[in-house]
């Protein structure tokens, strides 16, 4: 060992490896039945496309050429024209938003993405110091569907707006602390296929989307909110009766007994029956970590290493956020059907997570990262292009080749992260993460709605942002095929001796 190397402590991730491992099903069921979280949290994130777009509209008369020359119904006459669709079936129609100030359309959106930025910002690292995975992962859920009930009753858009910020409030731990669990729970040979069943789910719940939406889109649109939120409670009570807490996270905050419970819980569904390991567990008789909310976040900013980590993937993740959650909410720009361009790049998502499954197999973080947000750039940059030079239905295939390298992308994204931090610290900085993705889909909306007059302002913006962004990968250390760490010890432990090894 080199001079000035951090002596290893004793890796919890090695002694609670040999618990874990099996190869019954039903080992897998709890982790499973976390990852459906992401089913939840994709509705709630993408329902706004549905629920506030604005409808399309005809003249009642057409013979009337003032009106047919027209290309919005606002310098119109009320009794002129008139919606093809039921006025309840929008908050633009049925609220008369059509022609209101360009930031109120998008400000129920706006303030979702808010609220998750700020929740993340508050309540993440309750999941690291207080609550625990699984116990933050049950309020969030239940917070969130109550939320959604509760914007069924919305009376006006401010109303309507507030509704959606407290839900995007509760939903920002919901992707952050499902992802932890289910990892935490299951031994390395399936972690990562656990984290792509994870993004399986989310995609299910975007698909699910537009056909939801297609059944109820000559009803009114608080339906489609009934029809995502109360699933969504029924839900939370499965997590709170059939899921176990993480054993790594009792484990480093000293709860040992705990630990071991769940533990024997674990290798029962894997067909164990292990002696031995449970012994081992008897060194970590005190935590090894802060308990205090705030410090996680401590121990974050004390860290050079973890604050560079931090800066470069967040920085990452903010270009990805604004193009992932930009890009569905923009598709109406390209002109096309909007039933079949959400449900195509939803469907984008399936590859996306198989190709995943395959880049985090064979391929190092570093290079997928940087390859796929120059793909997405340059295919974004296309779609700004006039009809003219590329016809429409070429443009759709390029924003969706644009949409699946982004949504590839996310998934590395969160798969880097859970290996880039230890246990004691890994929630939180997931949640920041997440954040910086959260803060692309506050900012999108705008884009979207300024990109309704120039194409540039929504395709070429998310195209440069995602490229300019996707550099700082060359950044962060290359992770593929390391074991994940529980404690800043064992972390620096690494880094220490990684940089003996390779020189600085």
């Amino acid at each position: 060992m080199s001079e000035g190397t951090i002596p290893l402590l004793p890796s919890i991730d090695d002694t609670i490896e040999s618990c874990m491992t099996g190869c019954r099903i039903t080992h897998l069921i709890p982790s499973l039945l976390v990852a459906l979280a992401w089913v939840f949290d994709a509705q709630q994130t993408f329902i706004s496309i549905f629920t506030d777009v604005e409808p399309t509209w005809h003249c009642k008369n057409p013979e009337d050429t003032i009106c047919s020359s027209s290309s919005s119904p606002c310098n119109l006459e009320k009794n002129s024209w008139a919606w093809d669709a039921p006025t309840y079936s929008s908050v633009v129609s049925e609220w008369d938003l059509q022609c209101s100030a360009p930031a109120l359309v998008p400000l129920p959106a706006s303030a979702f993405f808010m609220g998750c930025l700020i929740g993340g910002l508050l309540v993440s690292t309750l999941a690291d110091s207080i609550f625990g995975r699984k116990r933050l992962l049950v309020f969030s859920c239940f917070a969130m569907s109550v939320a959604g009930i509760l914007a069924v009753f919305s009376p006006n858009i401010w109303i309507y707006a507030a509704m959606r910020f407290i839900c995007g409030f509760a939903r920002a731990t919901v992707g952050t602390c499902a992802m932890v669990l289910c990892t935490e729970i299951v031994g390395k040979k399936w972690r990562e296929i656990v984290s792509i069943i994870s993004f399986v789910c989310f995609t299910l719940g975007f698909l699910s989307l537009p056909v939801i939406a297609y059944l109820c889109r000559m009803v009114s649109w608080r339906f489609l909110y009934l029809w995502t939120s109360i699933p969504s409670l029924c839900y939370t009570v499965l997590v709170y009766f059939f899921v176990q807490e993480s054993p790594r996270w009792l484990l480093v905050r000293g709860r040992k007994d705990e630990a071991i419970e769940t533990l024997k819980t674990i290798s029962a569904l894997s067909g164990n029956i292990i002696t031995s390991s449970f012994s081992r567990l008897q060194c970590f008789d005190e935590q090894t970590c802060d308990t205090g909310a705030l410090s996680t976040m401590k121990m974050l900013w004390d860290r050079k290493w973890a604050m560079r980590r931090l800066t470069a993937i967040m920085t990452v993740s903010l270009g990805v956020g604004l193009f992932y959650y930009g890009m569905p909410l923009n598709v109406g720009n390209l002109g096309s059907n909007l039933y079949l361009s959400v449900t195509f790049n939803a469907l984008a998502e399936f590859p996306a997570s198989l190709v995943t499954f395959f880049l985090v197999g064979k391929f190092n973080r570093r290079s997928s990262l940087l390859a796929l947000s120059t793909i997405s750039g340059i295919c974004s940059l296309c779609c700004v292009l006039s009809n003219e030079l590329i016809p429409e239905r070429v443009q759709m295939v390029i924003e969706i080749v644009s949409f699946f390298s982004a949504c590839t992308c996310f998934n590395i994204i969160m798969i880097y992260s859970i290996e880039l931090f230890p246990t004691c610290v890994r929630n939180s900085a997931l949640a920041l993460i997440r954040q910086a993705l959260v803060l692309g889909g506050v900012l999108a909306p705008i884009l979207v709605v300024k990109g309704r007059e120039k194409k540039f302002w929504s395709f070429g913006v998310f195209g440069l942002v995602i490229f300019c962004c996707g550099l700082f990968t060359v950044c962060l250390p290359e992770t593929q095929g390391r074991s994940i760490c529980d404690t800043m010890e064992e972390e620096e432990y690494k880094e220490t001796d990684n940089q003996a090894r390779n020189g600085p």
